[in-house]
């Protein structure tokens, strides 16, 4: 038994899982010195949406908004999230890219990465972690938990004992759905303790209203660090509330040892925060209730409003349940994908179609081809030769890391933005998001000659994120 420690989210996946990634960092920067008093583990507060959503909504540049919070935080450590070979985005990049990456944002400010892949293949794990390790970041290997009849307790261990011979600092369990129950977590951590030496790290979403039981008992098999969002910006979609697992720990030999009452007057800051993207509209409360859905299904809470999303579009609101009935068929079709971003897209997407042209896979969107080819890498179980035919005909799947087929391009980005280059970091944001970044750059230049925004051209294009 030992003191438990806490990644505070409030500044990444709390406002990413409740307000569709919209914080400022002006909003950000008045609370940042006092949370840096608390006594946190980190501060996750990069990556994941955040990086599109600064360009490609709030017209900021994300590696400022690192540098003036690694300028205010002095004490604790700063985290981000990574999707592995995705980096930031939705498809694999050249390993030229994604280690220039790892080494700006080490060079910016951040000490921790976790890092995790949609699939758990390790191999699309291997080019960060060695990357994040030689930069001496701290490397945090994320296992993305899901249920099927190949995802036991074996499966995990198994991955755990990979991810810590690869140079793994610690271990996360991302639970992106709500799905970890209680005394599964207690079984799962109390396992992984007994066959891994680096810290675990539990990771979960309020959406189906297990996740601060599920805590609890992970703390009591030995989890060494939990994730929380102060409370204003918690519960629903987003993580347990901070205050009341701090003050639940106090006095046990579990005592996270964090100050409530500087908890409670960064509650206060986030109370008026939050006040507000209610009244704007921002904040939903439907994505604070709890969803059994999530039980159900699997489905996380974003992907749930995004379903709803593209039916509404189609006039076929309707069909909500055929489609969440779907979902777990399409999912056992692909070998049983943990459902996260970009598989989360895939999977929605592809039962959205099979349901509304009333014929599985009539239509099949390019993404589902590429995932059974094997450009996002190896399905978790293998794809029924049935299936694989109707998706891809008598292509023959790649077995190689998805990435050894993709050729350095770092230069050529550099070459393309030579007219708009400021920084070093803006080949990497222009490699990830080429037209938001090309439309920010511009509105960048605007603003620096004081030239009329409304002159300058530039087309956003709207997706989920």
């Amino acid at each position: 038994m030992a003191k438990v420690q806490i990644t505070e989210t409030a500044f990444r996946d709390a406002h990413q899982s409740l307000i569709a990634t919209r914080m400022t960092t002006d909003e950000i920067l008045p609370i940042a010195e006092l949370m840096d008093q608390v006594g946190y583990f980190s501060l996750e507060m990069w990556g994941g949406a955040t990086f599109d959503a600064c360009l490609r909504f709030l017209n900021e540049d994300p590696w400022e908004r690192l540098r003036k919070i690694r300028k205010a935080v002095k004490n604790t450590k700063l985290q981000m999230l990574l999707r592995g070979q995705n980096i930031l985005g939705y498809k694999h990049y050249p390993d030229d890219v994604l280690i220039e990456f790892i080494k700006r944002v080490v060079g910016n400010g951040i000490d921790i990465i976790r890092i995790f892949d949609a699939l758990n293949d390790v191999r699309n794990l291997e080019t960060a972690m060695s990357a994040a390790v030689k930069e001496g970041a701290h490397a945090q290997a994320a296992m993305s938990y899901t249920i099927s009849p190949i995802h036991n307790t074996q499966h995990y261990i198994d991955t755990a004992k990979m991810l810590e011979s690869m140079g793994a600092s610690s271990i996360c369990i991302k639970d992106m759905a709500g799905l970890l129950k209680p005394y599964t977590a207690y079984e799962l951590v109390s396992e992984l303790k007994k066959e891994v030496r680096v810290p675990i790290d539990v990771h979960s979403h309020y959406t189906s209203g297990l996740a601060s039981m599920t805590y609890i008992k992970a703390i009591e098999a030995g989890a060494d660090i939990v994730d929380c969002a102060i409370s204003p910006v918690a519960m629903g979609s987003s993580q347990p509330p901070t205050e009341p697992l701090a003050a639940t720990l106090q006095g046990t030999p579990y005592d996270t040892g964090l100050d409530l009452d500087i908890l409670n007057q960064i509650a206060d800051y986030f109370k008026s925060l939050r006040e507000r993207y209610v009244s704007s509209g921002l904040l939903d409360p439907k994505v604070l209730a709890v969803d059994v859905n999530a039980l159900v299904y699997q489905v996380p809470g974003g992907m749930l409003s995004n379903l709803v999303s593209q039916l509404k579009q189609q006039g076929k609101e309707d069909k909500l349940n055929e489609v969440l009935q779907e979902i777990p068929r399409v999912r056992e079709d692909l070998g049983y994908p943990p459902l996260v971003t970009p598989t989360s897209q895939i999977v929605g997407t592809q039962a959205v179609l099979n349901v509304i042209t009333g014929e599985r896979y009539k239509m099949i969107t390019k993404e589902t081809k590429a995932y059974v080819r094997g450009e996002y890498g190896k399905p978790p179980a293998e794809i029924s030769n049935e299936i694989r035919q109707l998706i891809i005909g008598d292509e023959e799947p790649i077995t190689c890391r998805p990435a050894d087929l993709i050729k350095p391009a770092l230069e050529e980005y550099r070459k393309a933005i030579r007219g708009y280059m400021q920084q070093e970091e803006d080949v990497l944001s222009y490699a990830l998001f080429p037209q938001v970044a090309e439309n920010y750059f511009k509105l960048r230049e605007a603003q620096k000659y004081k030239i009329d925004s409304t002159q300058v051209s530039y087309e956003y294009q709207i997706h989920p994120v």
